[in-house]
């Protein structure tokens, strides 16, 4: 069970979070998690490119560690990217000094303030200190392109039905959702496209957390 969109009550209790971009101007900003992989994110950034369209990659640390080529390719064609734990970790179902270990481990790969917690879960606990060190992006629009009950049709339905000016929209780049998207992301950018939106990353607001290979160890030593 899962919600395509994400109620307004839900954003509002969970301030410290980033669910969308609050403006008028025409753009949305597509996010891809779980890669990158050699199967599904050289194809996603074909895709991309054809409309100029930029992204923001919610990584995992062990498929950088596997294909760094591939993540160097994701950056070298402008694309954000985002820390995603070192191995998909469910904080849900683990414990603080674990889970943040994990995403120190990912952030040796992914030089970013951006965090997004696998499958958007995360005890209040571990929100409250990561917010002191991240800018925490959830999302407005979930595609449910992970969902093989799903018909690709369908899941495209459910983005264009709830995309509006500043939307956060998740899709995965991983080999579970690769059939549906590949219906789903040529078609949905060129209705984007059509509809006079623009594909930008998700603006950075966190000022003065952006990794870079001098601030990153202290970051790492705070988690």
């Amino acid at each position: 069970m899962y919600l395509v969109k994400t109620p307004r009550l839900i954003q509002a209790l969970f301030p410290g979070f980033q669910w969308r971009h609050e403006t008028e101007d025409r753009v949305v900003h597509l996010t891809f998690d779980d890669g990158p992989i050699p199967e599904v994110t050289p194809w996603v950034l074909d895709q991309l490119a054809r409309y100029d369209a930029r992204a923001t990659f919610f990584c995992v640390g062990h498929n950088i560690e596997k294909y760094p080529e591939i993540y160097d390719q994701v950056v070298r064609e402008g694309h954000l990217t985002g820390n995603h734990t070192y191995n998909h970790l469910d904080g849900w179902n683990t414990d603080n000094a674990t889970y943040f270990r994990n995403i120190r481990k990912g952030a040796r790969m992914v030089e970013s303030p951006l965090f997004r917690p696998p499958y958007g879960h995360l005890k209040p606990s571990q929100a409250r200190f990561l917010r002191r060190h991240y800018q925490l992006v959830m999302w407005d629009v979930l595609s449910g392109d992970f969902d093989r009950d799903l018909r690709p049709e369908l899941c495209l339905d459910n983005i264009i039905r709830h995309v509006r000016p500043g939307s956060i929209i998740v899709l995965h780049d991983n080999i579970k959702s690769f059939d549906t998207l590949r219906f789903v992301l040529p078609r949905l950018l060129r209705f984007l496209e059509s509809e006079g939106y623009r594909c930008t990353a998700v603006p950075v607001h966190r000022h003065g957390l952006h990794r870079t290979p001098e601030t990153a160890p202290a970051l790492e030593a705070a988690l």
